[in-house]
């Protein structure tokens, strides 16, 4: 088992080399560490049992499907790299199969809504530099679709102004240009030219979005004003994500390609945004329910 542990942390540098996110290599490596832990306390072999044992006893104990499913997937590439690398004879991953999700159609907040919510940001905004600066948040989280990090990674050498496009960086650290609205564009102008120069201090970054205190805007702060601000609508609390998959639903529901919404949200398959198109079709099958005659 010494040889697996090794190869385990060998496997872990390896997905940092590839790029893939911190978060999934923290979580592979959490998860992988506990089977090992777990093959060695039960004295089994690392093979496709201990691994059928160890997933049984997570779910015997309550864990969820997409734990299972997770945990799966990290065994699956970990049963790969030990393959290739000689360690196991047979690739045993390869016969692992992951439990079948529930599909859970995202929460979608109403275009009626997220307007009456800028309006209200746009109003208190015209002399806080602290309530421009989260009119601008919420209008590229909503109006590009963009994921929370990625908003808060962004510098004001990643805004071109001229072109209406921002430069978001994402997972994988792989970038993208994504174009903002005319609103979004009225919010940014005025909050650079008259919000964060009363915000920046000598040490702050070159980051967009600025604190009270000078400093880079964090996740928990953005967080907090998107929940804050929902909280008061039907959708009830919710984060971020909701506005990013607001804006993906929003823009099919009026059209928009498939593929364009995959690539202004950044999806690397297709099978990720289809989830979109259902949650477009449920709300149509409501509102013919809600208003046709013949319903």
């Amino acid at each position: 088992m010494e040889r697996i542990s090794i190869e385990l942390e060998a496997f872990l540098r390896h997905l940092a080399a590839r790029g893939l996110a911190a978060n999934t290599i923290k979580s592979y490596g959490s998860d992988l560490r506990e089977l090992v832990e777990y093959a060695q306390s039960k004295k089994l072999a690392f093979d496709l049992e201990a691994v059928r044992d160890w997933l049984f006893a997570i779910s015997k104990a309550g864990g969820a499907k997409s734990t299972l499913a997770r945990k799966s997937a990290a065994v699956r590439a970990f049963s790969s790299h030990l393959f290739e690398a000689g360690v196991i004879p047979v690739d045993f991953g390869l016969r692992l199969k992951s439990p079948k999700l529930d599909q859970v159609l995202p929460k979608v907040a109403t275009e009626k809504s997220l307007d009456e919510i800028l309006d209200r940001m746009r109003t208190r905004s015209q002399d806080d530099p602290i309530a421009q600066m989260e009119l601008v948040a919420f209008e590229l989280l909503y109006g590009t679709g963009m994921r929370v990090s990625e908003l808060c990674g962004i510098d004001l050498a990643d805004v071109d102004f001229a072109r209406n496009l921002v430069m978001v960086t994402g997972k994988g650290s792989k970038q993208r240009m994504l174009p903002y609205g005319h609103y979004a564009a009225e919010a940014i102008e005025r909050y650079v030219r008259f919000g964060r120069p009363k915000l920046q201090i000598p040490t702050s970054p070159e980051a967009l979005l600025l604190s009270s205190r000078g400093k880079r805007v964090g996740v928990r702060q953005v967080y907090s004003l998107v929940a804050n601000e929902l909280e008061r609508t039907s959708t009830g609390k919710a984060g971020p994500h909701t506005l990013r998959h607001s804006a993906a639903t929003h823009l099919l529901d009026h059209g928009a390609d498939l593929r364009a919404v995959q690539e202004l949200l950044g999806h690397a398959s297709l099978g990720t945004t289809q989830i979109y198109t259902h949650v477009s079709i449920e709300r149509l099958k409501t509102s013919f329910d809600q208003a046709h005659p013949r319903a």
